[in-house]
């Protein structure tokens, strides 16, 4: 038998599709399954967009370049100067295979083995992955649901600074909590990173759906950071193109583009076609965004005031992005999401969670909450929390 390396035995499992197996069990046993599980919306792509493949006029699908082809950086460079950052040009954007290439790029770049970064928790599932792959160390810094994962004392950022310190991973609007971060918070946050010469990588994805009329704030704005700031962005959750893989990352820093450059070479380029949909999607897109923002509101509001009707269930309202944290009347989650998919139904119907065990550095922080993505249809939305309630009521009898 080969050998498996230790960066292998150690890679966490994704919470959200480890219970997929299960799932897909499910559904060949006849059982419809809800999928609340995953950031994967309902919500159709953008018509421009799909109509740039339908319409493709290519007669060799050759390599973009490993950057990023120029029409779409400068689709995004257009973007973001509508956002008021009109000092970016084509140069700040290096294009990936998703906001997860992103990352990895960013972590690569910043992190050699044994080094540290500081992540507030509950925190992105796969954040865990990327920095596993590369050998280096996670420091959390708890917040909890009782203050609807509020961001702890920025204090407590700073007490677990060490020499090993080489970054700060926020993810703003938050996924899983959906938390807003205020531009209070990040001013201190930036000052925390110019003190110890540390970089702040900001996850800004779900920038597009943040609620009730507030604005997200971005790192960009803090033009004293230039040289200690990454943004990662992606276009699979602002234009429902989880598929097509492309995503970005946006510094000023010469030094930080030109390391995290040698690693875009090595991987060769990002997707070809899901740059072309990409550019399509940006153009004359603000009716869509609002559309979609309006449809995630109503979403929003119904889940968690139907998922607070549940005895013994608690759910803040998240103030963006499209998931919100329950914790339910139930000692371990994982036990109860498997079971969902394995032992459960009404009328050959069933509903798949994430449990959060996976979003914490500690898995016993999350071993009563779930992650529930609201990126399915009102009507589907009633149904999944019906049955989540009558499944809550059997599983009890059932321990």
């Amino acid at each position: 038998m080969p050998n498996i390396s230790q960066r292998a035995q150690k890679m966490p499992a994704s919470p959200v599709r480890k219970l997929v197996p299960y799932a897909l069990l499910a559904k060949q046993n006849g059982v419809k399954v809800y999928h609340l599980n995953i950031g994967q919306p309902d919500i159709a792509t953008p018509e421009t967009a799909l109509n740039a493949i339908k319409n493709i006029d290519l007669k060799v699908m050759e390599y973009a370049l490993s950057e990023g082809n120029l029409e779409y950086r400068t689709a995004l460079k257009d973007y973001y100067h509508t956002l008021g950052f009109k000092d970016l040009d084509t140069s700040h954007f290096m294009v990936t295979n998703g906001g997860s290439e992103a990352l990895n790029f960013a972590i690569s770049t910043l992190c050699d083995d044994g080094d540290e970064v500081i992540i507030p928790e509950p925190y992105y599932a796969n954040y865990n992955g990327f920095t596993s792959t590369f050998n280096v160390n996670v420091v959390a810094v708890p917040s909890t649901i009782d203050t609807g994962f509020a961001l702890p004392p920025i204090e407590d950022f700073e007490k677990k600074i060490t020499d090993k310190t080489r970054a700060i991973i926020i993810c703003n609007p938050g996924n899983p909590s959906g938390y807003l971060y205020t531009r209070e918070e990040l001013q201190k946050l930036a000052e925390i990173a110019l003190r110890h010469d540390i970089v702040v990588i900001s996850d800004e994805v779900y920038r597009e759906y943040v609620y009730d009329g507030q604005q997200p704030v971005s790192m960009l704005e803090f033009r004293e950071l230039a040289e200690n700031c990454i943004i990662i962005d992606s276009e699979s959750k602002r234009y429902s193109m989880c598929g097509a893989r492309i995503g970005c990352m946006i510094t000023r820093s010469k030094k930080i583009r030109d390391a995290a450059m040698l690693f875009a070479q090595a991987r060769l380029s990002p997707v070809l076609l899901g740059q072309i949909a990409a550019t399509a999607a940006h153009h004359n897109d603000t009716a869509y965004i609002l559309q979609v923002r309006e449809e995630y509101t109503k979403r929003r509001n119904l889940l968690v005031e139907l998922l607070n009707g549940i005895p013994g269930v608690i759910c803040p309202k998240p103030k963006g992005a499209f998931y919100c944290v329950a914790e339910l009347p139930v000692d371990d989650t994982d036990d109860f999401a498997q079971w969902l998919l394995e032992s459960y139904s009404n009328n050959n119907e069933t509903v798949m969670v994430a449990p959060m065990s996976g979003f914490y550095s500690d898995p016993k922080l999350g071993k009563k909450q779930v992650r529930v993505a609201y990126v399915l249809k009102e009507e589907d939305l009633r149904r999944s929390v019906e049955l989540l309630s009558d499944a809550l009521q059997k599983y009890t009898r059932h321990d």
